[in-house]
């Protein structure tokens, strides 16, 4: 199922804001449903190096994993790519005076951060998906 407005694949997960409100804390919610953005710096997940799977934190998809997390120095996790193509979703953001892409959970369709592309970073896609810690629940790995 595809929604007619974007073009994108329909959310598996669907719940009402009053559901994923009790689901969420106020601050995952503020990030996750309406697309905010966590300070810089402070996120649980900023500079770890445990190996594991990153997972959303609103649904539980798997959406990233260590092994593909660099350090950027910007304040906030960053991964070359996901873990697999259709994890995530990416569309148009053109909010806050600036165009960008955010980048969605394709499971629930939550707001987890967006990519830059063409950086200079030397990772093998030349891409960072900067994602907010808050949208993220690590798995480690046994």
């Amino acid at each position: 199922m595809t929604s007619e407005t974007s073009g994108i694949p329909s959310p598996k997960v669907t719940l009402t804001d009053d559901q994923w409100r009790e689901k969420l804390t106020p601050a995952e919610f503020a990030v996750l449903r309406q697309a905010g953005t966590e300070p810089a710096g402070v996120g649980e997940y900023t500079d770890t190096k445990t190996e594991g799977v990153y997972d959303c934190r609103a649904c539980g998809a798997e959406l990233f994993r260590s092994s593909e997390k660099f350090s950027s120095h910007c304040g906030w996790p960053s991964f070359f790519d996901p873990s697999h193509s259709d994890a995530v979703i990416l569309r148009p953001d053109d909010s806050h005076g600036m165009r960008r892409v955010e980048v969605l959970c394709a499971n629930c369709h939550s707001h987890l951060g967006h990519v830059f592309t063409g950086e200079g970073y030397p990772t093998p896609t030349d891409q960072r998906y900067c994602i907010n810690s808050i949208s993220l629940k690590l798995v480690p790995a046994e």
